[in-house]
């Protein structure tokens, strides 16, 4: 069995890191999109009662995916 180099396994790790840095951004994005879908919700006013309930099912589905990120 071939023993891997310090350079290759340093180059292996640096690009690990890459990836695990692009997979944050990437969640960070989806969970600040989430809190502005959120914020939009909750700054919704109205009287019909059709309407607040949509308004709080689509409520209750963003904090779902927010756990689910966190």
């Amino acid at each position: 069995m071939a023993e891997t180099s310090p350079e290759i396994s340093h180059q292996e790790g640096e690009q690990k890191k890459k990836v695990a840095a692009a997979e944050h951004a990437v969640q960070a994005r989806q969970k600040q999109a989430l809190e502005l879908q959120r914020e939009h919700i909750l700054s919704q006013r109205t009287s019909n009662e059709h309407r607040r309930a949509a308004l709080k099912a689509a409520l209750e589905q963003v904090e779902a995916q927010l756990a689910a990120l966190n």
